[in-house]
């Protein structure tokens, strides 16, 4: 097939919103690729501008942001430079979100509330995004709420292999934090070569978010590291919670795993105080050195999303990155 001339070749380009440059230019690093130059500033009254400083024409773009605080503005800043490609006539959009955000919000739990996980995806639909990246959802489902195509990447690889690593030949139990994640924590057992797995069972007054009423573990736990699994961690209290509990039941030493380090207000005390050996995240969220203490190890999330990138770009398999079992 001859192609006409002046066809031109599959271009890929990344951008970067100003909430996590340091992991849009990691992944650019990974990628052999230079983040596109852009201007962002942001008007005295809030608003925001963006404009690209070179042509994105036909281009295939993707565009990163992490949702951290101030969580809406970087939203906006997203969906702001959304729009600007899709009216610069860039070829595809891909949105990168390492951490999605209203992620918790993904029904109603009463009458009167929103879905707003399902906003988020409809607000990036109307900009102009042809498919989301994102690691580690809330649960699973919020794929569907998108109506194109999800990579749903997984840190749990990066994660287990940085533990089996450090913690081989330990008598170690998976532990769910609740038990809304046991299927995770089955799918830890098996990447940590078969071990148990415990829960605890939790009780919360709806009317009070972010606190947790009881706890009880189910499971056998005594003489063993635990490793306590979860999605994300924001203010802790969970956490520290069950990390003191799996103590008060015998276990020998409790490390704590999680993907997104959200960390908000009380989080860096509750976690560095709570006893548990070594706190592990990945970069998804950026934890400048104030939320750090010396039990948190942060692994780097950028290898994975380059090659996602990569895959996408390439027409390839992202589901390949996991073994087939995306």
């Amino acid at each position: 097939m001859n192609t006409k001339p002046g066809t031109p070749k599959k271009n890929l380009m990344l951008f970067s919103g100003r909430a996590h440059p340091e992991l849009a230019e990691e992944v650019a690093k990974h990628l052999n690729v230079s983040i596109t130059p852009q201007s962002a500033y942001d008007f005295a009254n809030g608003e925001i501008f963006v404009r690209f400083e070179e042509s994105v024409r036909g281009c295939d773009a993707f565009v990163m942001q992490s949702a951290t605080a101030p969580i809406n503005q970087w939203i906006m800043e997203q969906l702001l430079m959304v729009d600007a490609l899709k009216r610069a006539s860039a070829k595809r959009i891909t949105v990168i979100m390492p951490f999605y955000p209203y992620a918790r919000q993904d029904k109603k739990h009463k009458g009167r509330e929103p879905i707003s996980a399902r906003l988020i995806a409809d607000l990036f639909k109307v900009a102009g995004a042809d498919r989301i990246m994102t690691v580690d959802l809330h649960t699973a489902q919020i794929q569907g709420f998108f109506d194109g195509p999800v990579d749903h990447l997984f840190a749990q690889s990066i994660l287990a292999r940085y533990l089996k690593d450090n913690y081989s030949g330990r008598d170690i139990v998976v532990v769910s934090p609740d038990a809304g994640r046991t299927k995770l924590a089955e799918k830890w057992a098996d990447d940590l070569g078969g071990v148990p797995i415990a829960f605890i069972h939790k009780t919360r007054d709806p009317l009070r978010p972010n606190e947790v009423v009881a706890n009880r573990v189910v499971g056998e736990v005594d003489g063993k590291l635990c490793v306590v699994i979860d999605d994300m961690v924001d203010t802790g209290g969970t956490i520290a919670k069950a990390v003191r509990q799996l103590l008060d039941e015998g276990a020998s030493d409790v490390v704590m795993a999680a993907t997104h380090g959200v960390l908000s207000g009380p989080a860096r005390e509750r976690l560095s105080q709570c006893g548990a050996r070594e706190i592990v995240f990945t970069n998804t969220l950026p934890i400048p050195d104030e939320k750090r203490f010396p039990g948190m190890t942060v692994l780097s999330i950028a290898p994975l999303l380059a090659r996602a990138i990569q895959q996408v770009f390439e027409d390839g398999s992202v589901t390949s990155l996991f073994d087939g079992d995306a």
